[in-house]
């Protein structure tokens, strides 16, 4: 195949107009990419937390609960979850609410769906993760934090949930890692982020393999700021004498 590499075309103006090259548009990806994994983390975390523990909670009621969001989220594939949660889910909600969302800026939809579809999405899998380095804690830890007094909800948040999160440091890097990569189905709701403006170049330029050699390059970066920031926290806080997962 007779292809012809032009590299400069990512410092050229871009066609349509607008006061920038082609590689502000990688930037601007990168940047879309960083925000939304961060902030689908962050609310994985707290989903995952939190379900995890009614998992291991002494209610029938939670545990089925908890049994039953694991299913339905680790079940449904992650497209079919972007598009429920963009297209579906403001006509679901009272009109006023449904009518607010849709006012919103495309870009502020499209951030809020893909946010909220990765968080849900990883917080199914985070949750197993935590229930299970919950179930992992010497029962003698639970009995001891009883006998000093401290209720069942203080128990789990002052000495089991502490340690689970230390031991699972490793599982949740790996999560971290994987919503990373998963932004990128982020792009089919409309949504820019790193492979997103990335086909928008090659559109633009039909120059691909520039365009997605830059992306590579890119995600490879992130995935090892990820790793290397994840693992300098493991090691501030590992617990002398524990293993982790």
């Amino acid at each position: 195949m007779d292809y012809s590499w032009n590299w400069r075309v990512l410092f050229k103006p871009v066609a349509t107009g607008e006061p920038h090259i082609y590689l502000d548009w990688l930037i601007s990806g990168l940047l879309n990419t960083v925000v939304l994994t961060v902030l689908a983390f962050l609310l994985a975390m707290a989903i995952g937390v939190a379900f995890g523990i009614m998992r291991t909670w002494p209610n029938r009621a939670a545990r089925a609960a908890a049994a039953i969001y694991v299913s339905v989220f680790r079940g449904v594939p992650l497209i079919v979850q972007f598009f429920i949660w963009f297209f579906a889910l403001p006509e679901w909600l009272p009109a006023p609410l449904g009518d607010w969302l849709k006012a919103l800026s495309p870009n502020v939809q499209f951030l809020s769906a893909s946010v909220l579809t990765l968080g849900v999405y990883t917080g199914s899998r985070i949750c197993e993760q935590v229930r299970a380095g919950l179930m992992a804690r010497p029962r003698g830890q639970l009995h001891a934090a009883l006998a000093l007094g401290l209720t069942r909800a203080q128990a789990y948040r002052h000495v089991l949930l502490p340690m689970t999160l230390r031991t699972i440091a490793g599982p949740l890097t790996s999560e971290l890692l994987i919503i990373s990569k998963n932004s990128a189905v982020a792009s089919t709701i409309g949504l820019l982020e790193l492979s997103g403006q990335a086909r928008q170049l090659v559109d633009y330029t039909a120059q691909p393999y520039e365009s997605f050699i830059c992306v590579t390059l890119a995600y490879m970066a992130l995935n090892v700021v990820i790793l290397c920031g994840m693992g300098r926290l493991r090691r501030r806080k590992s617990v002398p004498g524990c293993v982790e997962n």
